[in-house]
């Protein structure tokens, strides 16, 4: 074969093997194309109108192809840990302080809290207002003894501002090693400077139940709506009826909530059976679910009761104090709830994640929502902190002056 043949040989299986490459590249991008589009736009729940993801792809890879880690402010992040932090992200578009992902190492830490015993300053804490707040500090816990109060601002935790901080991730900073310090910077009502308390982190044993007689009325202060707290009113009731009076007080005040099903139970010794305690109101109408009395209802006409509230008390303390209050059961006295009315699920996202959504809200007996402002007292007082020091506290003396006029 002469050399010119040879020449065209090599031309024709060049443009072959070109031709070949264009084409599998071609095929493949329009494949990858459309692998992509899969991604790029998704519809809606109803269907009616689509999500477009380009933006977040475009962004993605602009971070892989451009992005250098600065050694002396960002370490370098893996691809994975970049999900999550998308992830929670769009968990922190909703707004909702009770609505929070957690990565692997926070998904831990959240599962030891919600075990049992634990280590911190002992006080719950919620977003209230777009500002992290104490809902109650718990009785005889280390932020209790260091004078901690119900409704206080906690705008630093150990030099670090908590504007932008979820509960979970302030929770994560108060906690540490049981005998260490945290300092927290506050702002309380009526004052006009910050201020810090010092608090020696400890084990926490959550309290449950206190009861004493003043001035002829047989007084309940609850603390918490534990799983032990049931029984623990249910002995209280029976000292109250062994006691032959008719004048009670269920002090609610710091009561930061807990168990549904103990509200449930501690309303149904005052409601006839089927009466509803609480609606539990959820995205789709058809799920919503009423609680009512089991229906113990063991008082009668003669009962006089008042319900003790105030920026501390919340959730399930809500629950009961608003059934009894709109049933006509009890008179609520003190200052307004908290507004702690949503319900939180806790869903594995993987082995190592979880998510803890709010699913649904709490409504009272008529309907209004315990979020939208909490509940207001009948008889609203305020706690004199002053006279308090001195052993006196005129909203326990405020709710007897109410019950001898009832």
């Amino acid at each position: 074969m002469s050399d010119f043949f040879k020449y065209r040989a090599y031309i024709f299986s060049f443009l072959v093997i070109l031709g070949a490459v264009f084409y599998v590249g071609y095929y493949v991008g329009q494949e990858t194309e459309k692998e992509q589009a899969k991604f790029s736009t998704v519809l809606n729940k109803d269907g009616n109108s689509q999500i477009d993801f380009d933006s977040f792809w475009k962004a993605w890879s602009i971070l892989d192809e451009k992005f250098v880690a600065v050694a002396s402010s960002t370490e370098k992040v893996d691809s994975q840990t970049r999900v999550y932090g998308a992830i929670e992200g769009m968990v922190a578009s909703l707004g909702d302080p009770y609505t929070v992902f957690f990565p692997p190492v926070e998904s831990k830490i959240f599962e030891e809290e919600i075990s049992g015993n634990f280590g911190g300053v002992g006080m719950e804490v919620g977003v209230k207002d777009e500002t992290l707040t104490v809902i109650a500090p718990l009785k005889d816990t280390p932020a209790y003894k260091a004078g901690i109060k119900a409704g206080d601002k906690i705008i630093k935790i150990d030099e670090v501002v908590t504007a932008g901080l979820n509960t979970s991730e302030a929770i994560k900073k108060i906690r540490g090693e049981v005998g260490t310090v945290v300092t927290l910077t506050l702002s309380r009502e009526n004052m006009r400077d910050t201020f810090d308390i010092k608090v020696v982190r400890g084990i926490i044993n959550i309290p449950s139940i206190d009861t004493e007689i003043k001035k002829d009325v047989f007084i309940i202060s609850l603390y918490n709506f534990s799983a032990i707290s049931s029984n623990a009113f249910r002995g209280a009731l029976r000292d109250f009826v062994e006691s032959g009076r008719t004048k009670m007080i269920i002090d609610l005040r710091g009561n930061p909530g807990g168990y549904l099903e103990a509200a449930i139970d501690m309303a149904s010794w005052f409601l006839p059976p089927g009466k509803v305690v609480v609606k539990e109101d959820f995205k789709k109408e058809a799920d919503a679910q009423l609680f009512r009395s089991k229906g113990y209802n063991i008082f009668n006409e003669n009962l006089r009761l008042v319900i003790l509230i105030d920026e501390g008390s919340a959730s399930a303390s809500e629950i009961l104090a608003g059934a009894l209050q709109e049933h006509g059961v009890a008179t609520l006295v003190g200052t307004k709830s908290f507004g702690k009315g949503s319900v939180q699920e806790l869903i594995d996202i993987t082995d190592t994640t979880s998510l803890k959504v709010t699913i649904a809200q709490w409504l009272t007996p008529n309907g209004k929502s315990i979020s939208n402002g909490g509940l207001t007292p009948d008889v609203e007082v305020e706690l004199d902190v002053e006279k308090f020091k001195t052993g006196v506290d005129t909203q326990i003396e405020k709710a007897i002056e109410v019950l001898n006029q009832i």
